[in-house]
């Protein structure tokens, strides 16, 4: 994913983030995740854009100024809804879903929405504490007798309201999940191998795997699977009839985006291969259009009701927009309020309006909702690149400014700074770590003693094989190549494995000089993940 640490909230080395204070993101996306593997090139003239639908118009020039923003920040295509007062005031298809095939988007465009799924998990736990089926304070092992972590008291303590809030304190450990296809059952049994540096409640800490946790203890109370439990009690009565839970799923539909990324030195864009991710789902699998999320814009601003319909309680609504822990990063600024989470929503403001809203990225997608409730309205924002792409955060917070009738900011010239501040930040920091780096070092050992299996009952398996001046690995289903660093380092070029930054690895020797181990630091707020040797004999027989 669910994608740099360039911001404050969730990212992976795998981790996912909030971009930046101004871009207000807790993106679905790891912090490793560089997306890299490109199809067909898309030329700096892409942004060819014309409306496909749309209704009464809110904003003049909005559709100008979107064909501008999407020129300017190479976004193949956007799909928006902004609704007030429970209706669809606007609608509208800009650019392409697929540059390849010349083909443009429409508000019935299915876009990946990553982690704004996670509220979709929230307010299914809402129906479910209403039917008293779940308590948000008693513990998840009443639920989940099998439910461990690695730290004890979090083991015993940790509520459903914990798991949806990110305030546990457990590291996000992100590239589990994404380098493999382990089930959900089998993730939620290996959280208790993975450390944190932080202790329980702590604060702050974005979490899939717990999201993800929360999700599939839906599914055990409910009796079926969180994805059938979302289909039949939220997507069925909001009639949002053309999302799903898979990307291949998306790509059975007439009309679907491709996802695409942006180099971060060279600005071309291309496309990359979707990224399935089911057993993560309730973190962030759905895929949707603006018709379809507009309809549930409308619902989560309005009382739980659907018609006379009462789908989810007043109460567990409001819950679900209540903050539960401080986000990091104080007063983004003077215009975007300090940040709360609370489940499945972060909670700020947006010059001096409460403001609702969540963002969600993955291979190739960034999308957007926001809500001001004092003003029954909303933006949806869903867009094919994911990569330095803020241009949901400009044209929202431009509709707001004219909607709101305030004086209009240029947050174009204010995110082009932000970027410009944060690449030259990245820039020096990659400075520093070749200063680091060790020159004329050589290997303890001959390749060919590297080669083998390694295992760390959390993360899986890394294979080693030696290739040229180094080797290639694979991390369950991830490959990449790693190149010698200096003694017994070794890593990965950022652009080599098309979706992931692995960084570096280290070999381990015992007292008799052998390599016996791998150690990876794989989660910055996490001890290194060691994988052990896997003797030869037992390789084979695991083989």
């Amino acid at each position: 994913m669910i994608f740099l640490q360039k911001a404050v909230s969730n990212q992976i080395r795998p981790k996912y983030t909030a971009h930046s204070s101004l871009r207000e993101l807790t993106r679905c996306r790891s912090v490793f995740l560089q997306l890299i593997v490109g199809l067909a090139v898309i030329s700096p003239g892409i942004a060819q854009i014309a409306p496909t639908q749309h209704a009464a118009g809110t904003v003049d020039g909005l559709e100008q100024f979107i064909a501008a923003q999407m020129q300017n920040w190479k976004v193949p295509g956007l799909a928006i809804a902004v609704v007030q007062n429970g209706r669809v005031i606007y609608s509208n298809g800009f650019g392409l879903r697929d540059v390849k095939g010349n083909l443009p988007v429409t508000t019935k465009t299915i876009f990946a929405i990553g982690s704004i799924s996670k509220s979709f998990t929230s307010l299914s736990m809402g129906m479910l504490n209403d039917e008293g089926k779940i308590d948000w304070e008693k513990p998840v092992r009443q639920y989940l007798p099998e439910f461990q972590l690695y730290d004890p008291v979090a083991s015993e303590r940790i509520t459903p309201r914990d798991l949806i809030s990110h305030r546990v304190g457990m590291a996000g450990h992100d590239l589990l999940w994404y380098s493999s296809d382990f089930s959900r059952d089998d993730l939620v049994r290996r959280l208790r191998f993975l450390p944190s540096d932080h202790d329980f409640r702590s604060g702050y800490h974005y979490n899939n795997l717990l999201v993800m946790t929360a999700g599939y203890l839906v599914g055990k109370v409910s009796g079926q699977s969180w994805e059938d439990f979302v289909r039949h009690r939220v997507f069925g009565p909001l009639q949002m009839n053309s999302s799903n839970f898979s990307v291949l799923d998306s790509q059975k539909s007439s009309d679907f985006a491709h996802p695409y990324r942006k180099d971060e030195h060279s600005g071309a864009v291309s496309e990359i291969a979707f990224h399935a991710m089911s057993a993560i789902g309730p973190a962030g699998s759905i895929n949707s259009n603006v018709e379809d999320m507009a309809r549930y814009a409308i619902f989560q601003l309005g009382k739980g009701k659907l018609g006379d319909r009462q789908l989810v309680s007043e109460g567990n609504l409001n819950l679900n927009h209540t903050p539960q822990v401080p986000m990091p990063g104080g007063v983004p600024s003077k215009e975007i309020g300090s940040r709360s989470y609370a489940m499945g929503w972060v909670i700020s403001s947006y010059r001096g309006h409460p403001l609702w809203w969540h963002n969600g990225g993955i291979d190739g997608f960034y999308a957007l909702l926001s809500l001001l409730p004092d003003e029954n309205l909303g933006v949806v924002i869903l867009t094919n690149l994911l990569e330095d792409d803020p241009v949901p955060e400009i044209v929202a917070y431009h509709i707001y400014d004219h909607l709101l009738g305030l004086e209009s900011i240029d947050w174009t010239k204010r995110f082009a700074e932000l970027e410009g501040k944060q690449k030259a930040a990245e820039d020096e920091d990659r400075k520093k770590e070749l200063s680091e780096r060790k020159p004329n070092t050589h290997p303890s050992h001959e390749l060919k003693d590297y080669a083998g299996r390694y295992e760390n009952p959390g993360y899986g398996v890394i294979t080693i094989q030696p290739e040229g001046d180094g080797f290639s690995a694979t991390l369950n289903n991830l490959s990449f190549p790693l190149h010698h660093y200096h003694y017994d380092v070794f890593e990965s070029p950022a652009t080599s494995t098309g979706a992931v930054d692995i960084g570096k690895l280290r070999f381990l020797t015992n007292m008799g000089g052998d390599i016996d181990g791998v150690a990876a630091p794989f989660e910055p707020e996490a001890p290194e993940i060691v994988f052990t040797r896997v003797p030869e004999k037992a390789a084979q027989q695991q083989k």
